[in-house]
């Protein structure tokens, strides 16, 4: 902990965003008001007691945290901070997960099993709040899920029970672009007790397509039936380009590009093999930015099986349980049509296949899980790059920099990203060459040469490796070379403006004084 438990400390004011469902919008409504507050020059932090996310960051210290509260700490001003989500979960199954706490591994356990541990880790959730709230004017807070899943709220530690804690001002979300809205916001109103139902404060419809005055006699009466106000309406938002929490955005934006760019000229074509536990997606978000790329996911053999479908970038991304996902990949032919893909870029084809993390070690020959914390002892990799893996106790989290080698990218480019993984890696001989080097000259990515001695298969422990527009633009163009296309400039990803322009949108439809004036927040 950053400091002792407060327990007397004056609290201040706080705002709460919850939701009808997950993925309602909860995390980007936070990180707009958090950029909106801190632009007006006051002091504040967001938090999240409990998060379930495979998209996580890593802090200056070395803790991991959600991607999400790392994103709303930047719109605050701030560096990510372990405090701002003491818990987090990353599912290992479907029953189970790992527990993160303050930032570090405190052990795999099954769904049911958490419920029973909640009640040790509240007074954890508690110091973390009374910590962070002393030294900020104001607290963002997010829930998770819906604070109607009544089967969960005798342990709840992120919703109602957060809210008593931060005497936080609650808004509902309801995201109204999946249908419903108004059956959600009542329904759970309706399931939430009579102190609970106290502490919301209005209601937000977020994601809205359309002409706002249509719903003017739904909002009347929902604003009847349950005595709550609306406090604003959120339009739906394109091309944002703000990371995501989880998954399910990424997997919905992929494959709607066409086979076309808008000049005319044929796209770069990137794979992303589509693995049961997926983690990071955030590691493509700045590919997707860009014009001249189409992302296929690739969930079956037949999408690589002829030579004219393969694309000029193959990668096996992260994945929050190895082991499974090899024998995934097994039982549904797609690691005999990865092997494939690998031999056909070896012999000449203009293509590259990239494994990240989990995916960089699936690359290798075995890797070993003595202690079982994925429950397979030995799984056996692809065999196209000569190391093993072995799984440890200790995590390896940290921040890393580096540059580009000339083999890889025409000239040298900056490269920065984090490390999020328990393997350690030992290379059996010294056939591969690095192709990313820290200041120090230590490799972060080794590659693969072919007999023309192009690089044709790279891995690397490196989350958010294409998040520098430098060294995405040297990569992309040297596969566009190989490849006979045309080169391009690349699209500029400034996080910072994608916040200001959300915080612009959110004060459009909620402007920062009425909003405080109807919470009855004083700063």
């Amino acid at each position: 902990m950053h400091s002792p438990n407060q327990e007397n400390i004056a609290l201040p004011p706080a705002i709460m965003f919850q939701g009808t469902c997950s993925n309602a919008g909860k995390s980007i409504l936070t990180a707009a008001l958090c950029r909106l507050l801190a632009r007006s020059g006051i002091s504040v932090a967001p938090f999240k007691a409990q998060n379930m996310s495979l998209n996580s960051a890593v802090t200056k210290l070395g803790e991991e945290i959600g991607r999400a509260q790392a994103l709303q700490a930047y719109a605050c001003g701030l560096e990510p901070d372990c405090r701002m989500n003491p818990i987090l979960l990353k599912p290992t199954s479907d029953l189970g997960s790992q527990i993160l706490v303050l930032g570090h591994p405190a052990g795999n356990l099954r769904t049911r099993d958490y419920q029973h541990k909640k009640k040790t880790l509240w007074p954890v959730v508690k110091d973390a709040y009374l910590s962070l709230a002393n030294e900020h004017q104001i607290i963002v807070l997010e829930g998770a899920g819906s604070p109607a899943e009544i089967n969960l709220r005798s342990d709840d530690i992120v919703n109602m029970r957060m809210a008593k804690l931060a005497q936080a001002k609650v808004i509902l979300v309801a995201d109204i672009d999946r249908g419903g809205a108004f059956a959600a916001l009542a329904g759970t109103m309706h399931l939430l007790t009579r102190s609970e139902r106290k502490l919301i404060s209005g209601f937000i419809l977020n994601k809205f397509r359309g002409d706002a005055q249509l719903l003017d006699p739904a909002l009347k009466r929902i604003t009847k039936l349950t005595q709550k106000p609306f406090l604003g309406i959120m339009p739906y938002i394109e091309n944002i380009r703000l990371p995501d929490e989880d998954s399910v955005s990424f997997k919905q934006e992929a494959n709607k590009t066409s086979d076309l760019s808008s000049n005319g000229s044929r796209l770069l074509k990137f794979d992303i093999i589509d693995l049961p536990h997926i983690s990071n997606t955030t590691d493509f978000d700045a590919l997707q930015a860009e014009t001249d790329i189409q992302i296929r996911l690739i969930q079956h053999p037949d999408q690589l099986k002829h030579p004219l479908q393969h694309p000029h970038c193959l990668i096996l991304p992260g994945t929050r349980n190895t082991g499974a996902d090899l024998a995934y990949l097994e039982n549904t032919g797609l690691l005999s049509a990865i092997k494939d893909y690998a031999a056909h870029c070896l012999n000449g084809f203009p293509g590259l296949l990239l494994g990240i993390c989990g995916g960089f070690q699936m690359l290798g020959e075995t890797i070993l899980d003595p202690l079982g914390l994925e429950g397979k002892t030995i799984n056996y990799g692809l065999n196209l790059l000569p190391f093993k893996t072995e799984l440890t106790k200790d995590k390896v989290l940290q921040r890393c920099t580096g540059h580009s080698l000339s083999i890889l990218t025409e000239t040298e480019t900056s490269v920065f990203g984090y490390e999020i993984h328990h393997g350690q890696t030992k290379f059996n001989d010294k056939s591969l060459v690095p192709v990313i080097e820290d200041p120090a000259g230590k490799p972060l990515a080794w590659g693969r040469l072919d007999q023309n001695s192009q690089i044709k298969i790279i891995g690397t422990y490196l989350h958010g490796l294409f998040d520098s527009d430098a060294f995405r633009s040297a990569f992309l163009n040297r596969l566009r070379a190989l490849a006979n296309l045309p080169q391009f400039r690349p699209v500029q990803t400034n996080t910072l403006e994608g916040l200001d322009r959300l915080a612009d949108i959110f004060e459009s439809a909620m402007p920062l004084p009425k909003l405080l004036q109807l919470l009855e927040i004083r700063l």
